[in-house]
């Protein structure tokens, strides 16, 4: 079953295979350019989470938009807030575990920051979203599966809510697919400002 589109309506500069997947559920047509900035290079002492999402969303979407002026691009960046504390990706299981202990014995924030950008209409927006989750607290059994399993590679914070859900977390509030790195609220209200919406002729053959 092909899934297509008459004609592309922005382009989104993330390798994320979820933020894609919300997108295209949502009936959105879209291109994938992954943008080549380095996340490492941005310094986040003296800034608060929310800006540093910000400022990285607009440093992804800019890379794209040079390489295509003319288009719409979508860049994001999420982190997990503890307590002010930017907590990032993993680096291997042992850091895996490291944040699990850490984020799952309190409440934390993610925030997700979002840039459209495109250089011939002079489009820039830049904002950010933010989900307080509070988590259960874990089982040292519950951990090490976790650990154990490999979810928690490639994630903020260790973990996706949309694989260990009701499991691992209480209750949220705020948006929930902004925890999975792409608040679909916002990102439909700002794309509806611009005059772009769902395309009702996308269907699957």
């Amino acid at each position: 079953m092909a899934e297509y589109c008459r004609k592309s309506q922005f382009i989104l500069a993330s390798a994320s295979p979820r933020r894609q997947h919300l997108l295209a559920e949502a009936g959105y047509c879209f291109e994938v350019v992954p943008s080549a900035v380095d996340e490492s290079a941005f310094a986040t002492k003296g800034i608060t989470s929310e800006d540093h999402t910000k400022i990285l969303a607009l440093a992804k979407a800019g890379d794209v938009a040079i390489r295509f002026p003319n288009a719409l691009v979508i860049g994001s960046d999420t982190v997990v807030d503890l307590e002010g504390e930017i907590i990032g990706k993993p680096n291997d299981a042992a850091h895996a575990e490291e944040i699990t202990r850490k984020l799952f014995s309190r409440p934390h924030k993610v925030i997700t920051g979002l840039a459209l950008v495109c250089i011939e209409k002079n489009i820039e927006i830049v904002q950010a979203d933010t989900t307080i989750v509070y988590p259960r607290r874990l089982t040292e059994a519950q951990i090490a599966e976790h650990i154990r399993k490999g979810d928690w590679q490639g994630k903020a914070g260790a973990y996706g809510i949309q694989e260990t859900g009701d499991e691992f977390v209480d209750y949220i509030d705020g948006s929930f697919t902004n925890v999975m790195g792409l608040p679909m609220e916002r990102i439909k209200r700002l794309l509806g400002t611009l005059g772009i919406h769902p395309d009702k002729y996308k269907s699957r053959t």
